[in-house]
């Protein structure tokens, strides 16, 4: 084992942990240590290699497709001749590779930093041995390197959740991490989960003419989301995978197209491939954080105080290992966050989970921010909520859209905006000046219905319309009536 080395900073994790490095450390002494996403040594984290990026490439492909399929009610004749998965999946990863080499080799050779290939164990406070497994760097493989830091921040992420029973079976699975780097795209494919990633990957892949089969626990898909929503979305779903809700699996075996599942009611599915999306969890084992006094919650995730501080001094995490919300814009918002802190101890900046969006990029697209209308009912507000359809304003006449829904939900006696809840083309883009509007509000709270809908122009005929609608539909209090005008003078005291 090598002398110990010190640095004034150790980041663990290069996704949003990588971003850390900003001019203002650029003049001391940075460790990055990084041992590659799952059974890869791709650098530069889960979004980049394995996650938001690759995943959106295919998802585009896969809406070509579908577009394609659906052109005759356009009047428009064509026909999807043929798939070349491996040209999809080349044109994906002739991208992304290059630029993970290329992070990886910037940290190896920049002159403020230096890079530790392998995994880290704290075996002190804010001291650390490192395992180099992977070729690249300055030190040799099977080495293990000693090292300390003033500070030190945790940014290790996430990796797939895999049940037991799947373990316990033997049979050959795949997951997020390696389905979009397979040679040959099947004929079949059961996906076991209901949440984003079992819905994405299963428009992709039926989009690319593949039988779908999707097994959940749950009564419904993408549950996590405004109950209208969702249901919406199953109901859809069936139409376009077979799928199994409130399905427990109760064997796994190989048989069949390849691999077989009982489930719990007496039916078997079988496909020639097995996709496990059944969620995520902390990369925060085999860390040696109790060496480092650095506390866990039960569910695996670092405990973190809003300015991203740990239990132990000087130590800091970010994004999906101490996060509850596993999203790539929460990890950068977080970044920045502890970036400032870093460098400002007098001058803490505290994380902004006020209202974090998400959005799910299957067929169709859906996205949602702020309370769903059982949560504003919980939480004690007099509930308005309005939901339009794409297909009752003029542009999605024009798109023949007969599926599209924007749920807007409120407070009935002030008129300010609770949440939006979206499915259809471009939900994720649509959802936006909601975003906005509970963002950007001023000393009294997010911004009114009132005030978003008549404040503003609205593009006529743009797609956006089924958001203005949405909110002039809002039944709120008389003085404030959404269909009155707006004084921006008087937004203060609206």
């Amino acid at each position: 084992m090598s002398d110990s080395t010190h640095y004034d900073l150790v980041i663990i994790g290069s996704g949003s942990g990588n971003s850390l490095v900003t001019p203002e450390l650029e003049s001391g002494r940075t460790a990055v240590v990084d041992r590659g996403v799952g059974s890869t040594d791709a650098f530069g984290g889960t979004c980049l290699n394995v996650g938001c990026i690759p995943t959106k490439m295919f998802v585009y492909a896969a809406d070509v497709a579908r577009t394609v399929v659906d052109a005759g009610r356009f009047g428009v004749d064509a026909t999807l001749d043929g798939v070349r998965w491996r040209d999809i999946r080349d044109r994906v990863f002739g991208r992304i590779d290059p630029i993970s080499e290329g992070g990886r080799d910037y940290r190896v050779e920049a002159d403020h930093t230096e890079a530790y290939l392998g995994h880290a164990r704290f075996v002190g406070d804010r001291e650390l041995e490192v395992e180099i497994t992977q070729p690249g760097g300055h030190h040799e493989v099977g080495s293990v390197q000693r090292i300390t830091g003033d500070q030190v921040v945790i940014a290790t992420g996430s990796r797939p959740r895999i049940p037991q029973p799947v373990l316990d079976s033997g049979v050959p699975f795949h997951t997020s991490d390696s389905i979009m780097r397979i040679e040959e795209l099947p004929g079949s494919i059961v996906v076991v989960g209901g949440g984003v990633i079992a819905a994405e990957f299963a428009h992709v892949f039926s989009a690319l003419g593949v039988r779908v089969t999707v097994v959940t626990r749950t009564e419904r898909l993408l549950r996590v989301m405004d109950q209208e929503i969702s249901q919406a979305f199953t109901d859809l779903a069936r139409g376009r995978w077979h799928l199994h809700t409130g399905a427990r699996p109760t064997a796994v075996r190989r048989g069949g197209e390849g691999v077989e599942l009982d489930l719990a009611d007496g039916t078997t599915v079988s496909g020639e491939l097995l996709l496990v999306a059944t969620g995520r969890v902390p990369n925060s084992e085999d860390l040696g954080l109790e060496a480092a006094g650095v506390r866990v919650h039960g569910d695996g995730r670092i405990e973190v105080d809003e300015h991203g501080r740990t239990t132990a001094p000087g130590v800091w995490t970010l994004g999906d290992v101490s996060s509850e919300y596993q999203l790539k814009h929460v990890a950068n918002q977080e970044a920045r966050v502890v970036a400032h802190n870093l460098t400002h101890p007098g001058d803490l900046r505290s994380f902004d989970h006020r209202y974090v969006p998400s959005a799910v990029f299957s067929d169709p697209q859906l996205a949602m921010v702020g309370l769903t209308e059982d949560q504003a009912r919980a939480k004690g507000y007099e509930v308005t909520a309005k939901t339009q359809r794409y297909g009752d304003v003029a542009y999605g006449w024009a798109m023949e859209d007969s599926t599209g829904l924007f749920k807007v939900v409120a407070d009935r006696r002030t008129g300010h905006l609770l949440g939006a809840h979206v499915m259809g083309p471009h939900a994720s883009s649509l959802i936006q000046p909601v975003i906005q509007a509970l963002s950007l509000g001023g000393p009294t709270g997010p911004l009114t219905a009132a005030q978003l809908a008549r404040g503003q122009y609205w593009i006529h005929p743009a797609l956006a319309e089924v958001l203005e609608n949405a909110l002039l539909g809002l039944e709120v209090a008389p003085h404030h009536d959404v269909t009155a005008d707006y004084d921006p003078e008087g937004a203060a005291d609206a």
